[in-house]
């Protein structure tokens, strides 16, 4: 039998404990976000309504709500192994599920499980992550975990055009890497790290720290949320062909990648409401440039500055809200902002595919240009309400590609750890 003592553990390297979680990683990152894309454009050749395709999405979200609520518990009650197992298996057999069901109101419920299913696996991996990583350790596991999240999830994009949407090939590709997620982590040598179990939620007193944050997260599910299900129909409303569709949602999430860094850093120098702020204007404008152009060069030249202004702004929201955050309250506060886009984006695929159906794709990017500005007249308010935190209070910027309370547990500490950052022990003023 395998030694899985604590010594025994401790004896191997970093890379080589962290390697099999990573690869499991990769395959339900890859899966679920080819997954998202090719709902959409399926739902599409089946004949489902736009107004239904956005259901779609808010049930997906729905379910990813709920799974931030019960995974922990879920957890504390069998493992982290266990929990994995069983939840990347729900996601293969949900992918089978609508390929043997008809397209219809069934969809639903099984999108709903999804959403469950890949919030618990993916809340197992990054929690397992942290507890593995000391202190000093964890930026770099982060690094590497970001850049598999990016390239897992933009690199799968592309077996779209190569299987299309509308075969059964796609749908048991995508079970497949589902599956497959499943057997690194059943081979690893490691044994359930251990269990805390965070205390329940105070969503008004999270909302009391920093409105700032709760509304932008909101809006961000709004948006950011009904995106990542509508878009798809947008492109292929606008005449986009699949390979093309492939394209404009990975351009979208590399953009984000990449206006990450010079955002975050300014706004560690500058109020980060100011920062917010700008960044929320030019997704805006973006958006009213690709509703105002036919033209593919400039509706992909829009889709790449939405996508760079428009996905760091949870992570604006969130540092944030840490800048007036107690030591003590920085897991909570991550799950409360969590939750708080998730409300959102369960609103925002329906909300997206009724102003569509309504007056057509090129109304969608209208929507979500007036959500945004909209938070801008917000943040103005809060900005003339509430003086800013002086630069020496800043907790460091953290780059967030996804929306997890585990996540930021792990890149929180990191970042902590590498700035040296000795406030989180003082008391606030």
């Amino acid at each position: 039998m395998p030694d899985q003592s604590p010594d025994a553990a401790l004896t191997r390297s970093l890379p080589a404990r962290v390697a099999p979680l990573v690869v499991s990683a990769a395959l339900l990152l890859g899966a679920n976000g080819l997954a998202m894309t090719v709902i959409a454009v399926r739902g599409r050749v089946e004949g489902l309504s736009d107004t239904m395709i956005g259901l779609l999405g808010s049930a997906y979200y729905a379910g990813l709500m709920l799974g931030v609520l019960v995974t922990p518990f879920l957890i504390k009650r069998v493992g982290h192994i266990r929990v994995f197992a069983a939840l990347a298996s729900v996601s293969a057999v949900v992918m089978m599920v609508l390929l043997l069901m008809p397209a219809g109101p069934l969809w639903l419920a099984a999108r709903f499980a999804s959403g469950i299913a890949f919030c618990g696996t993916a809340m197992v991996v990054e929690s397992w992550l942290n507890a593995l990583a000391s202190n000093a350790e964890r930026g770099r596991v982060l690094s590497v975990y970001r850049i598999v999240d990016l390239a897992a999830v933009t690199g799968a994009q592309f077996l779209l055009p190569l299987y299309g949407a509308g075969g059964y090939e796609i749908l048991v590709l995508i079970a497949l890497l589902f599956s497959l997620g499943l057997v690194p982590v059943a081979l690893a040598r490691e044994g359930n790290p251990p269990v805390h179990l965070k205390r329940k939620l105070d969503l008004g007193e999270i909302l009391r720290i920093s409105p700032v944050a709760i509304v932008g997260c909101l809006t961000i599910g709004l948006t950011n949320g009904a995106f990542r299900s509508i878009g798809p129909l947008y492109a292929e409303g606008v005449g986009l062909g699949v390979d093309a569709v492939a394209f404009f949602i990975s351009l979208w999430i590399v953009a984000g990648a990449i206006f990450q860094y010079p955002l975050g850093w300014a706004s560690d120098r500058v109020d980060r409401r100011l920062v917010l702020m700008f960044a929320t204007i030019g997704a805006g404008l973006s958006c009213l440039l690709v509703a105002g152009t036919t033209d593919k060069a400039l509706i992909f030249t829009g889709i790449f500055f939405f996508g760079g202004f428009a996905l760091p702004l949870y992570s604006l929201s969130a540092a944030h809200a840490n800048d007036h955050a107690e030591p003590g309250q920085f897991v909570e506060l991550a799950a409360g902002l969590t939750l708080s886009f998730a409300l959102g984006a369960v609103v925002g695929p329906f909300a997206a595919s009724l102003v569509i159906d309504m007056f057509g794709p090129r109304a969608f990017f209208i929507y979500t240009s007036a959500l945004h500005f909209a938070l801008v007249g917000f943040i103005a308010l809060r900005i003339a309400a509430r003086r800013s935190v002086p630069e020496g209070r800043r907790r460091p910027f953290v780059w967030l590609l996804r929306y997890s309370p585990m996540i930021y547990r792990l890149a929180r500490n990191g970042a902590g750890q590498a700035n040296g950052d000795r406030r989180e022990k003082e008391p606030r003023k």
